[in-house]
């Protein structure tokens, strides 16, 4: 199959915001795919390669990037990042300068999306001296080959920034149309119409035929669900596509070792707010100050990954050997929390000092002695090859007491209570806060384990953080349909006349219909442009952000020695000057009392 027709479909999916539309253009082009070819295609249009909770990557940054380009067209690096801060999008500037070559390779060759595939998989092989050379002779070999628009959608492919707005449930979606029963009633613009006469859907039989129903916003929605509990199941679209097609969705299965989306839970306003979307009696839960860890065990085999699905296992090997003795089962995905302690006092300690031990690759004993951790196990997703995400969380909780082998500091469940009063819930947060932790979780007895999504059965109550005026002090040009404006704000503090940076922020700023949107505080900030360094600008300190935050962590990035964990902008303080911008001794007043 030529990359040509995949890039077809690519400039389609441009031209339309339309979910609609997109599904329709990605339904189409499944069904031309042929088998052998299906796989690739569904991680092209993810922009990816790999699955993403592969820990393989191409390793191609947007520097290298430049040296591969500078390689296939001739054109000096300092030209081509010029046009890449004009642009905001490499796979503009390389599109561009292909068009303009005097002169083209005599020996290029047709692309077909096979070569593409793999000499962008060739990337992540790579090591060892002379890597880097290698890896731009790989993407200099497909510029060469490429046409201007093929080369656009390589660049974007090779950074993993494919701009053509395809998300999870566009994909989803397609999966349905093209390769599922046909619903009568749901036209191709998914809009209703009035069927003739009613059949109902066999579940067992997912093969192609049109089905009549007397609902069939509920039939297609019955249909979408399935591929999304397939993928689910898999965190892999490009294998839940396959299965459709082959009408196997019902042969997949939870595999120990492949990570899958965690759970995620909404905001609590209060306890009242709480019962009233959870019922009573609920579940509480110690919110710990950690990071989550995903926990596979297949006999003596274990992998650990991070909310992000990263795979953390070497970085915190002491803690197999108690995964393998305190867990007493084969195999299993356990869901949990790891918590940092004091060696000495035992105390748990803040998420900024275990958050060190994630990224390291040397000294990783030394670090872990250092900074000991406590394995908080809060729910099971799968146990000896049975999938359990069905089950109700009241059943997922009593099948862990059952199976883990409690030792304080080493693997303990995360404590509980449940309850049907306000009195207790308030009682158990208050205990919960002066232990140290950020709050509780409240959970619905009921809920059914529902991965990478927010969808009620759990909530979280934490104290709400009071927020900084911090000022802007410089930031980076954006990208894609960001191009021509600002979109990455470095935020700083004052210590008396000095400014020290605190973070950079970009959430919490629309795009359009807004009181603050990046095309207004880019008009803003222009006229204080001091210095340009590549995309970034230096600014003349003038505006003052309102921001929110999840936590303060100590950091040697930024010049106050702070960082602000998720940073958000509430709002413009136009009504505020420089001797109102929150000063250094705020931030490690709010940096202590979070850590009592």
């Amino acid at each position: 199959m030529d990359y040509s027709k995949l890039v077809k479909y690519y400039q389609e999916l441009e031209k339309t915001t339309k979910r609609l539309e997109k599904t329709k253009i990605i339904a189409e082009l499944l069904k031309k795919t042929p088998d052998e070819h299906l796989e690739k295609i569904i991680f092209l249009l993810e922009g990816r390669i790999f699955p993403k909770w592969d820990e393989r990557k191409t390793g191609i940054s947007s520097r290298l990037l430049i040296k591969a380009i500078n390689s296939s067209t001739g054109v000096p690096n300092e030209k081509i990042e010029k046009e890449w801060v004009k642009k905001g999008d490499l796979g503009e500037v390389v599109e561009e300068l292909i068009k303009t070559k005097k002169q083209t390779t005599l020996f290029s060759k047709k692309l077909t999306i096979t070569k593409v595939f793999e000499n962008i998989r060739k990337l992540s092989e790579l090591e060892g001296q002379g890597t880097i050379s290698k890896k731009i002779q790989l993407i200099t070999e497909l510029f060469t080959s490429s046409t201007p628009e093929e080369a656009r959608f390589i660049a974007r492919t090779v950074i993993e920034d494919l701009r053509i707005g395809v998300k999870e449930g566009v994909i989803r979606d397609a999966i349905v149309w093209a390769f599922l029963p046909r619903v009568k009633g749901i036209n191709e613009e998914g809009t209703k119409t009035k069927p003739k006469k009613i059949t109902k859907l066999k579940n067992s039989d997912l093969k192609f035929k049109l089905i009549e129903t007397e609902d069939p916003r509920k039939t297609y929605n019955e249909l979408s669900s399935k591929v999304e509990h397939a993928y689910n199941l898999t965190n892999d679209y490009a294998e839940v596509a396959l299965a459709a097609k082959k009408h196997k969705l019902n042969k997949l299965f939870m595999q120990v070792g492949k990570p899958i989306n965690p759970m995620l839970a909404i905001k609590a306003e209060s306890p009242e707010d709480a019962f009233k979307h959870l019922g009573k009696p609920a579940l509480l839960e110690y919110k710990l100050d950690g990071f989550r860890l995903q926990i596979h065990k297949n006999g003596d085999e274990i992998k650990l990954f991070t909310r992000r699905l990263e795979n953390v296992t070497k970085q915190f090997e002491e803690i197999m050997p108690t995964i393998r003795s305190h867990v007493k089962v084969k195999s299993c995905i356990l869901d949990s929390e790891l918590v940092g302690f004091d060696p000495k006092t035992k105390h748990y300690l803040p998420f900024q000092n275990i958050s060190k031990r994630i990224k390291r690759k040397y000294d990783i004993g030394k670090k872990s002695k250092e900074l000991p951790v406590e394995i908080n196990v809060f729910d099971i997703i799968q146990k000896d090859n049975e999938t359990l995400i069905d089950k109700t969380q009241e059943e997922r909780r009593k099948i862990l007491e059952k199976i883990i082998k409690q030792e304080k500091t080493k693997i303990i469940l995360t404590k509980k209570l449940v309850t049907s009063s306000e009195k207790e819930l308030n009682k158990f947060y208050k205990e919960s806060l002066k232990k140290g932790n950020e709050g509780i979780m409240i959970k619905n007895l009921k809920a059914k384990y529902i991965p990478g999504r927010r969808v009620g059965g759990w909530l979280k109550l934490k104290p709400v953080k009071e927020t900084l005026d911090l000022i802007i002090v410089a930031a980076d040009w954006g990208e894609g349909k960001r191009a021509k404006w600002l979109s990455s704000f470095t935020i700083a503090c004052r210590d008396k006349n000095k400014l020290l940076t605190i973070g950079k922020v970009g959430t919490g700023i629309a795009e359009k219909d807004s009181e603050l949107t990046f095309e207004k505080l880019t008009k803003e900030l222009k006229p204080s442009i001091k210095e340009k360094k590549g995309k970034q600008v230096i600014l003349k300190p003038k505006i003052i952000l309102e921001i929110s935050y999840d936590e303060i962590q100590k950091s040697p990035t930024y010049t106050s020695k702070f960082a602000l964990r998720f940073p958000r902008v509430i709002k413009l303080r136009s009504d505020l000057g420089f001797n109102d911008i929150d000063t250094l001794e705020r931030v490690e007043k709010f940096y202590k009392q979070q850590n009592k």
